[in-house]
This record gives C-alpha cells, sequence and structure tokens, in this order.
C-alpha cells in the first residue's frame, strides 16, 4: 500500500459520486494493530480501502457501514475480545462486536456515513423551473435538467423520455414545471420514479385530471396519489422567482422532517 492516502481515496470516492463510509479508529486498549487515528474507506459493496486492524475488526466494520448505509448517521462500535463481551452493548452505549483475533486488543472505531446531496429534478423550461434551478443550486441541491436546457447553474442534464437513466433515488426530489409542454408525459416519468416527494406547478384541478387520464391509461392509483400539487408552500408567492422558493421551502421542510416516510417509500418501491 505504498504511497497511499486515505484523504485522496476519500477524494476520489466523491468523485464518482457513490456512497462511502469513513472508519476512525478513535481509541485502542491493549494489544492491536489498529492504531488511533487510523482510517478507512469502505464502499458501498464492502470494500475496504485503508488499514483499519485485523480479520476480526474488518468484520465488524463492514457490518457497521451497511447499517450507517441505511440510517444515513454515524454510529460508534466497539470490537473487543469475545470472552468480555456481555451484551450487545457496553454500559456507555456503545454497539460491541466479538473478536476472536488472538491480541486480544479492543478497539474503538466511528462510523460516518457519506452521501452527495440529494438531487432535484425537474421536468420543464418554464421561468419557474430556471428560477428553481438555480435556487435550488444555493442549497446545495444537485440540480438535474431536461436535456438541452439553457442554465447558468451546473446541472446534469437527462432525457425526459428516459428518466430511468439517471437511476433516481428514494432520497431525490421531482418537481414538475412543464407548465403546458408536455404536462402529462412529464407527470406520469415523475411519477414512475424511486424520489422521496414528487410535485407539481400546476392547479389542484388540472393536476386532478392529468392524474385521473394516468389512471385511465393504466398507471396504479397509489403512484398519482404520491403527487403534492400546487408545488410550494403557500406564501402568496406571485412572480417565478419567488414560486421557486416557495417550492424550494417545502423542499427543504420534507428534507429535513420526513426521513421516516423515505424509508417507508423506499420499502414499498423496493
Amino acid at each position: 500500500m505504498a504511497g497511499f492516502d486515505i484523504f485522496d481515496t476519500i477524494e476520489e470516492l466523491r468523485s464518482k459520486g457513490d456512497a462511502f463510509c469513513v472508519a476512525t479508529v478513535l481509541r485502542t486498549a491493549d494489544a492491536t494493530s489498529a492504531k488511533a487515528g487510523g482510517k478507512a474507506a469502505i464502499t458501498r459493496n464492502g470494500r475496504i480501502l485503508g488499514h483499519l486492524g485485523g480479520a476480526c475488526v474488518q468484520r465488524a466494520v463492514r457490518a457497521s457501514a451497511q447499517e450507517a448505509f441505511a440510517s444515513g448517521t454515524p454510529k460508534m462500535i466497539r470490537v473487543k475480545p469475545s470472552d468480555k463481551v456481555v451484551a450487545m452493548a457496553d454500559s456507555d452505549g456503545v454497539q460491541t462486536f466479538k473478536s476472536g483475533c488472538p491480541s486480544g486488543g479492543t478497539v474503538d472505531l466511528l462510523i460516518e456515513p457519506y452521501q452527495h446531496a440529494p438531487r432535484l429534478i425537474i421536468f420543464g423550461e418554464s421561468p419557474i423551473a430556471h428560477a428553481l434551478a438555480s435556487h435550488a443550486a444555493l442549497t446545495g441541491l444537485r440540480v438535474c435538467l431536461p436535456e438541452g436546457s439553457d442554465s447558468s447553474v451546473d446541472f446534469v442534464s437527462f432525457d425526459p423520455d428516459d428518466v430511468t437513466a439517471l437511476g433516481v433515488e428514494p432520497r431525490d426530489f421531482v418537481v414538475v414545471a412543464s407548465q403546458g409542454q408536455g404536462d402529462g408525459a412529464a407527470l406520469k416519468a415523475a411519477l414512475e420514479t424511486r424520489a422521496r416527494r414528487v410535485s407539481m406547478v400546476a392547479s389542484r384541478r388540472k393536476a386532478q385530471v392529468l392524474c385521473d387520464r394516468l389512471v385511465a391509461q393504466g398507471m396504479a392509483p397509489e403512484k398519482t396519489k404520491r403527487l403534492k400539487s400546487p408545488a410550494g408552500l403557500d406564501i402568496g408567492a406571485i412572480d417565478p422567482h419567488e414560486i421557486a422558493l416557495s417550492i424550494l421551502a417545502e423542499i427543504i421542510l420534507w428534507r429535513n422532517s420526513d426521513t421516516s416516510e423515505e424509508t417507508s417509500h423506499d420499502e414499498k418501491m423496493a
């Protein structure tokens, strides 16, 4: 592992856009090959890049990384000799793992999941769509716009007829802001994604007509119930930027408050 630099490795993983965890050795007791401050990155498929100790520690780290991926929150674990483990957690609340390694040492580790910010997939070329893209970029959301869009913000382009190529995840958000330009097709594509929330810039009546039409065409009614329309919080918004701010405020509210719904939707769509 000559020339290995964990921070270069972390940056490389970040640039690829894949989720990963960083494990840091916080403390050791007795004889261990791990040293305090040691770090490693754990990929979603369980590959450990870096040195954390022997096989017993690695097994615990892989298992804990999968839990961290699922929860999205960091966790602390302790790997200690089997004869010293009397419960699933020590008196200080730290989750424990049994170690059969002959060294007999104890290792405390912090497992931190890293994920890029959620994506905001915007259908449409309307003034509201472009205003929303501009404001969303300022909040750190990764913006996705239809191919051919002319926007001043950095964005990922997608084919509205093949949005599945984006690999939309249950942590992403979709807003239909087509406003009369291919509304039905855009709404159908949006509702068929695994997005955490789907909203549409339209009146309730228009949205209901479009949803009824999609059901008549074979879409399951449960999918249309996911739609929030009109999109945004009711702040009396009038111009495109005000409307975009109301939509973004609602998305931020969802992002920060409905993690249980995200998990529930993920299970339903799996």
